[in-house]
């Protein structure tokens, strides 16, 4: 089902499996080294379902997933749906920026056709979405997809819940501000606010009443996640995140041509991290379509590092990354 505007009737569980970001594709990321592609993130699927099965979960999914809005391999969507239609509970997934081709999902997207056949329910405005009985607790669940305002009051939008629960997909500000990312505020009426799209797990932030999450995606997609751990994650009717580890290889990349210098970790973490290499990571940055070969934004870059002093180590690191970007938008 495809929810614009419209409701879920309410449904028992005992909690929600988020899943963050799976970016399902048949198109192996640049610097992945999987001998077969996409089993991995196949696989923490299965994991996923496995988990909500066995622990009586409703699963949602905080968008892209899949990495591209058409998926071409018909196989693939054929065994995507297969363990899609394993969970017990249907699942109720956002829409992300990775699953549209235009501002808002229409009828030629991979994930519409999956909604309209009732494999999964899709998100496709901003709104309340479902009633959870979790216990003796009532869980209120909305959402937002990417491209659309997060709201500043979610009061009415449920009545006698004991928890207001919202699912975004945007780019939050938790850990230091960059450009374009919003800052987190309180949201009137929400106890509990969690966020896709940002691919690393992050520290909570609380905001007035709303407290704002970010799990990180099950689908380490670059090497900067190198170190991330890929996790689903169960939240409770009180609105707390438990942690599932899913199945997963630590050593994924090819890390060939990296020229990093002996430096320290945290400061080349916190570096590759910034603003500006946000901006390189997101394929729809209107920059990389002004310039298929991606030269307005590595402009962009080659100032800020003179600007900053940034050290080579890290210099090294962006402009690989840079060179990745522009060769997924090339064969998008």
């Amino acid at each position: 089902m495809i929810l614009s505007g419209n409701r879920l009737p309410p449904l028992s569980c005992s909690g929600l499996l988020v899943i963050g970001d799976p970016h399902v594709g048949s198109r192996r990321p640049g610097r992945r080294k999987d001998a077969v592609w996409p089993q991995a993130v196949l696989a923490k699927l299965e994991r996923c379902v496995a988990i909500a099965n066995e622990r009586g979960l409703a699963p949602v999914i905080l968008g892209d997933l899949f990495d591209r809005p058409v998926e071409p391999d018909e196989a693939l969507k054929s065994r995507l749906i297969r363990t899609l239609k394993n969970f017990r509970h249907r699942p109720l997934v956002n829409v992300g920026n990775h699953d549209i081709q235009h501002t808002m999902l229409t009828d030629g997207d991979t994930l519409a056709l999956l909604g309209l056949c009732d494999v999964v329910d899709v998100v496709s405005a901003s709104g309340p979405v479902a009633e959870f009985h979790i216990g003796t607790r009532r869980v209120g669940v909305g959402m937002t997809p990417y491209g659309q305002a997060i709201p500043t009051d979610l009061r009415g939008s449920f009545s006698g819940v004991d928890l207001n629960a919202w699912f975004t997909h945007h780019d939050i500000a938790f850990d230091g501000g960059y450009p374009g990312a919003v800052p987190p505020f309180a949201v009137e009426g929400c106890d509990v606010l969690v966020n896709g799209h940002i691919h690393k797990t992050q520290k909570a932030v609380t905001a007035g009443r709303t407290r704002w999450l970010n799990p990180g995606n099950i689908n380490r997609q670059s090497v900067d996640l190198a170190d991330h751990v890929p996790r689903a994650w169960i939240l409770d009717a009180a609105g707390g995140l438990e942690a599932q580890d899913l199945p997963h290889e630590r050593d994924v990349f090819d890390l060939t041509g990296r020229i990093v210098e002996a430096a320290d970790g945290g400061m080349v973490a916190r570096e590759v991290e910034s603003a500006f290499v946000t901006l390189l990571q997101a394929e729809s940055s209107t920059e990389l379509k002004r310039s298929g070969d991606g030269s307005i934004v590595r402009d962009e870059v080659e100032a800020k590092f003179v600007q900053d002093d940034t050290p080579d180590a890290v210099r090294a690191i962006v402009r690989s990354l840079l060179s990745e970007a522009v060769e997924r938008h090339a064969g998008s």
